[in-house]
């Protein structure tokens, strides 16, 4: 049994050395290239405000991440559940340098590079020359981006995971995916795949001892109307 995890994050900004901190982590867990249903995420206190245009990515502002636990209270718990396996990541630099960043502050060992699969890098190497950012894989490969005005962890990590197949096996792996996918409950499926479905549906759920409930979510609504020139007004309109 081959056992990976796609990981995603949003951060305050680009650069940990500014002192930016890790605001969100989602991590979706695949065994012999298939998703399990099982996955892990976080919002998180970074104790400090998101650059402008980092909150206008990814929305959740210094209010509604007040009362989240911080980094260092889930930092053994992210360890367990990584253990030792292959992480796959999107320009795996910089969520490496944000987590071990986070990591050192902790006083914990940071990730190993070799586990670390690096879909850019793949990328760059089957489409020469071309973007190969995931939005312009998901194009390529026909993912559908529906709900990706504002980037989530957890399902930028579905993206990722659907693109990863694609460029470790094409259509076969994909067809895979889909039809386990199929098989997974409903309640499981909006955990792996529908933040927002999630929240509309139920009060409250449980993802891996983290509770996240409605009103969460409408002050996360609620804080993205506040960004002044939003993008996300811009595409809207």
């Amino acid at each position: 049994m081959t056992r990976e995890l796609v990981l995603d994050t949003e951060t305050t900004g680009l650069d940990h050395e500014d002192g930016h901190r890790i605001v969100e982590i989602g991590i979706i867990e695949l065994e012999n290239h298939l998703p399990t249903g099982d996955l892990l995420h976080y919002y998180l206190n970074p104790e400090r405000n998101s650059d402008k245009r980092a909150q206008e990515v990814h929305g959740l502002s210094r209010e509604f991440l007040k009362d989240k636990p911080k980094f260092s209270e889930i930092a053994e718990e992210f360890i367990n559940y990584i253990s030792n396996s292959k992480i796959i990541i999107h320009n795996a630099s910089f969520d490496v340098g944000f987590l071990n960043s986070e990591l050192t502050r902790c006083n914990m060992k940071e990730l190993n590079d070799d586990k670390i699969i690096d879909t850019l890098v793949l990328a760059k190497k089957k489409f020469i020359g071309q973007s190969v950012s995931l939005d312009s894989l998901c194009r390529k490969y026909n993912i559908d981006l529906k709900g990706r005005e504002i980037h989530g962890a957890i399902k930028d990590a579905k993206l990722l995971a659907s693109v990863y197949l694609e460029l470790i096996g094409g259509r076969q792996s994909k067809l895979d995916f889909e039809n386990i996918t199929e098989k997974i409950s409903s309640a499981e499926k909006d955990h792996l795949f529908d933040l927002e479905e999630y929240y509309k549906d139920m009060s409250l759920k449980k993802v891996n001892h983290l509770n996240i409930n409605k009103e969460d979510y409408k002050l996360h609504l609620k804080s993205i109307q506040t960004i002044k020139n939003s993008i996300w007004d811009k595409i809207n309109n």
